[in-house]
């Protein structure tokens, strides 16, 4: 893929994560979620119990595949909402975290 064609791709990324955070957000605004200012740490909290919810589907001996994939798409759910209802640009901060990764040592110079 040339620079120009994953310039192009990434572009295309973006454009597309910015109108599903604001699909997502403008749904949770409609159900209530906004009528008042929420508090971020409580906002981070819920992120945080849908990762543990995903944990917690993966630890059942007879976990559910499926179920932990619904879990994931719920955190990204709750940080698009998160990220439009703060003004956070997520989608840009990703990529240029993807790229920033793309030069760092393996496991970031850490063990684990």
């Amino acid at each position: 893929m040339s620079e120009v064609e994953k310039d192009m791709s990434m572009h295309q990324f973006l454009m597309s994560w910015n109108e599903a955070a604001k699909e997502v957000h403008q749904n949770a605004v409609k159900k209530g979620f906004w009528d008042a200012k929420r508090n971020q740490g409580e906002i981070l909290a819920l992120i945080h119990s849908e990762v543990s919810e995903a944990l917690e589907e993966l630890r059942r001996p007879e976990g559910d595949h499926h179920k932990v994939a619904e879990e994931l798409a719920d955190v990204v759910i709750r940080v698009m909402d998160y990220a439009v209802g703060y003004q956070y640009d997520v989608g840009k901060a990703l990529l240029e975290k993807m790229e920033k990764n793309r030069w760092r040592p393996a496991k970031h110079g850490k063990m684990f």
